[in-house]
C-alpha cells in the first residue's frame, strides 16, 4: 500500500505537488548593486495580531516583517528614517500597503525604533539586503546621507517591476533608487447597490464625452454588493476637480479621490 501511495504522488505533476509556501524564494541585492526604495512607511499592530498575511503566515506584531505591494516574500530590506539616523531589518511577508502612496508597512516592533508608531508614517530609505541578514535593529547605512538624497545615485523614473531591478535586467550601475510612485486620483460617481443604477450613470457620463474612461468597480461589504462608478484616472488633481464640476452640471453628484485609496 505505501509502495502504491509513493507511486501515485511521483506521478503527479510537479505543479500540482507545489504549495503556496514554495514560491517564497527571498530575492537578494547583486554584490555590486544597491536596491533602494525612497517613500513614505506606515505601520499596523494589536487589531491585525494572528490574522493570515498574504504569504499565508500569522501577523506577530512583535516579529520584524513588512508589507510591500511587489517584492517577493522573504525578500529582506533595511529600512531607515533619516530624520532619526534609526535603521531596523525587515522581511517581506504581506501585501500594501494600499493607501496614500506609501511604500512599506512595518510590524508595530519595527516601526517603534523609526518613529513611525508615535508619527503614524515617516518618510524612509530601504535597501535590499541579502537573505542571510539577521533581522531586527541595525546600523544605518553609512552612506545614508546619499541615499536620502539623489547624491551619487541613479534615479529611475519608471521600473518595470523591482524584481527586473534585483536581477540586473537595468543597466550596470551601483545604486538604484526606486523612487516612490506618483499619486493618480479619480474621481468617484456614486456607488449604488442595483447595477443597473450605476450602468445608467456610466453611459449618462461617456454620453457626455466618449473619450472619458468610465468603469464600475463591484465590491461586497458586510455581505452586500456595491457598484461604484470610477471616472477617468488623472495625475492632475485639478483635472479631477474640474471634471467632478462638469458632472455636478449633469446633476452626478462626484468625489474626487486618490486612485490607490479605492
Amino acid at each position: 500500500m505505501m509502495a502504491l501511495l509513493f507511486a501515485l504522488f511521483t506521478a503527479l505533476p510537479q505543479a500540482a505537488r507545489a504549495t503556496r509556501f514554495e514560491e517564497e524564494k527571498p530575492a537578494s541585492a547583486s554584490a555590486s548593486r544597491a536596491v533602494v526604495l525612497r517613500g513614505r512607511a506606515s505601520w499596523y499592530g494589536r487589531e491585525h495580531q494572528g490574522h493570515r498575511t498574504s504569504n499565508g503566515e500569522r501577523f506577530d506584531r512583535f516579529k520584524y516583517t513588512c508589507a510591500h505591494k511587489t517584492l517577493p516574500f522573504g525578500t529582506k530590506l533595511r529600512v531607515t528614517n533619516p530624520s532619526n539616523g534609526k535603521s531596523v531589518v525587515v522581511r517581506v511577508s504581506d501585501r500594501g500597503p494600499f493607501r496614500h502612496q506609501r511604500i512599506l508597512d512595518l510590524s508595530e516592533v519595527a516601526a517603534r525604533p523609526l518613529d513611525i508608531v508615535r508619527r503614524g508614517a515617516v518618510s524612509v530609505v530601504a535597501e535590499v539586503v541579502p537573505s542571510d541578514t539577521p533581522l531586527g535593529p541595525t546600523d544605518a547605512p553609512a552612506n545614508l546621507a546619499a541615499l536620502a538624497t539623489d547624491s551619487a545615485v541613479t534615479t529611475l523614473a519608471a521600473v518595470t517591476t523591482l524584481t527586473d531591478v534585483i536581477a540586473g535586467a537595468t543597466e550596470a550601475t551601483d545604486v538604484v533608487v526606486v523612487p516612490a510612485p506618483i499619486p493618480t486620483f479619480v474621481v468617484q460617481a456614486g456607488t449604488f447597490g442595483d447595477p443597473r443604477n450605476a450602468q445608467n450613470v456610466q453611459a449618462k457620463i461617456q454620453a457626455l464625452d466618449e473619450k472619458l474612461t468610465v468603469t464600475i468597480a463591484e465590491s461586497t461589504q458586510n455581505g452586500k454588493p456595491y457598484n461604484r462608478v470610477i471616472v477617468g484616472q488623472f495625475t492632475d488633481k485639478a483635472e479631477a476637480e474640474a471634471l467632478k464640476l462638469r458632472l455636478k452640471e449633469l446633476g452626478i453628484a462626484g468625489l474626487v479621490r486618490q486612485a490607490e485609496n479605492l
